[in-house]
């Protein structure tokens, strides 16, 4: 089948930015923003996605939909998509792109297709397009031939496997390592602050571990506008792990690390509106003041 139409739920930071990179490429991209916030309606403006009435209509337009929200939203999304499956008997390609664990995929494959759709288990890597660049999307099961017709507009689309799961699976080892090492820093960091001694660790680090420093100069500043989308994330991480008889209390560590990141007043940002002058020191310093304002 020919691709023409593709639906993003949701147009988020992803979302709204792997859609303009769709309609640069000569797709009609689609989306039903209602009961979205202003902030998702902004974003999805501003990309050029069309808003459609309701996800019965935004269903039938589409011969794929990308699923790119949050992973606590993932099952309330595949029923009501599969509502609208059932109801207009639509002929098309779901594709489940959010961080949840393999099992979670795999239990909602049946969800999707027993509704007359077809299902893809995929998950992104890497950051928002940018200047036409294409986060890498990993995808796994039986339809990754259709869904790498996508890769002639403009995405980065590698074929994972036949196994429903094993995409995501990519993703929940590759995110335990970027976003459990931003968890660590951070709280390493917070402990330093609050003993007094950040000089002698950050120039511990700056001499023993500047590349290390460096990664988190860049990237830690950014975190709280992201941290509470990610709690739910980590989750997923610590139900795959588990799944595989491994210990759980790791990443559910690092989902409590992120809520409390995401309770600050800094947690109220989003990447679009966050300080960039804001310095790690003083990112560590308001993270260290939340938690001694808020004892246990």
């Amino acid at each position: 089948m020919a691709i023409e139409t593709v639906a993003i739920l949701s147009p988020g930071d992803m979302g709204h930015a792997v859609g303009q990179l769709l309609r640069e490429h000569e797709l009609k991209v689609v989306t039903c923003l209602t009961g979205r916030s202003q902030r998702t309606k902004d974003l999805a403006e501003l990309a050029g996605i069309a808003d459609v009435p309701d996800l019965n209509d935004m269903v039938a337009q589409s011969q794929i939909i990308l699923s790119i929200s949050v992973s606590e939203m993932v099952p309330s999304i595949c029923q009501q998509v599969a509502d609208a499956i059932k109801a207009t008997n639509a002929n098309v390609l779901f594709a489940e792109c959010n961080a949840i664990s393999p099992q979670l995929s795999r239990q909602m494959e049946p969800i999707i297709t027993e509704a007359g759709g077809r299902y893809i288990d995929a998950s992104i890597v890497g950051g928002p397009p940018l200047n036409g660049s294409s986060p890498r999307f990993y995808a796994s099961g039986d339809n990754t031939a259709e869904f790498e017709g996508l890769a002639n507009f403009g995405l980065d689309v590698r074929d994972a496997g036949t196994e429903v799961g094993q995409a995501s699976g990519i993703k929940m080892c590759y995110a335990a390592m970027t976003k459990g090492s931003s968890a660590l820093y951070s709280e390493l960091l917070m402990a330093a602050e609050m003993m007094g001694l950040s000089d002698f660790v950050i120039a511990e680090f700056q001499s023993s571990q500047p590349a290390v420093l460096q990664r988190m100069e860049r990237g830690l500043p950014g975190v709280p506008a992201k941290a509470r989308r990610w709690v739910s994330e980590m989750e997923e991480i610590k139900d795959t792990f588990e799944h595989l008889g491994l210990t759980p209390h790791l990443f559910q560590g690092v989902a409590d690390m992120y809520r409390m990141i995401g309770s600050t007043s800094m947690g109220d940002e989003t990447p679009q509106t966050r300080d960039g002058d804001r310095s790690l020191e003083e990112t560590i310093r308001l993270m260290a003041e939340w938690v001694q304002a808020h004892p246990k």
